[in-house]
């Protein structure tokens, strides 16, 4: 008998807007999963065949790609970022919009904008260092995790580059946005592996390229 399938799912803010989308896939997680007191990583699903884990986002792109996992959801911007030859995205979900945005101080950037070398902070340096490489702009990308915001009024860097949604985080911490990098939505990956050697990978990848394609024509 075959092991069960593994798909990867991120915690924070796509989850909500996964969940009936994974539902109408038929990847329905047990009770378990929706007590929020429950710290646990792996759950089980009404199909006898598949569990879930809930990790990080950009951990969801690592466990996919190694072969950990077969399946997973994130965000665009996580795909962009790692580029892993072994992850395949061949559904794009609709869910969890947002824009991956330049950023500075509104009453102006630390350093001028003409200049050659900025500093920048950032959870996402693959991507910031090549928007700014293709400007002809070293970024040095300082690595943070979270608190973007208040990196420039710290002194730490004098732009960020950072996931936007309605701006109001940047408005409450003197930011503007100045360029938008990449907009982002939530996709549907798969190991490239697994797709092409367990039917059941490929059976899930078609339920959900079915529902999202009916959901664009709705």
């Amino acid at each position: 008998m075959n092991a069960p399938l593994t798909f990867a799912i991120p915690k924070g803010r796509i989850l909500d807007e996964a969940l009936p989308v994974m539902a109408r896939a038929g990847v329905v997680p047990e009770a378990a999963f929706h007590d929020k007191d429950n710290r646990s990583l792996t759950f089980a699903c009404e199909r006898e065949d598949l569990r879930l884990i809930r990790v990080r986002a950009f951990d969801v792109a690592t466990f996919v790609a190694h072969g950990a996992a077969q399946l997973g959801i994130v965000g665009s911007d996580v795909i962009e970022e790692f580029d892993y030859p072994d992850l395949y995205a061949p559904v794009d979900l609709s869910i969890g919009h947002c824009r991956l945005c330049v950023a500075e101080p509104e009453s102006g950037a630390a350093t001028p904008s003409r200049a050659s070398h900025l500093r920048v902070a950032t959870k996402y340096p693959n991507i910031t260092r090549r928007h700014f490489e293709a400007r002809g702009i070293q970024a040095e990308c300082v690595k943070l995790n979270g608190a973007m915001e208040i990196a420039p009024a710290l002194g730490l860097a004098g732009r960020i580059v950072d996931l936007v949604s309605s701006g109001r985080t940047l408005a409450e911490n003197g930011l503007i946005e100045t360029s938008t990098i990449m907009q982002v939505s939530a996709r549907l990956i798969a190991n490239r592996a697994a797709m092409k050697t367990d039917p059941r990978v490929a059976a899930l990848v078609e339920a959900f390229r079915r529902n999202a394609d009916s959901e664009t024509a709705a």
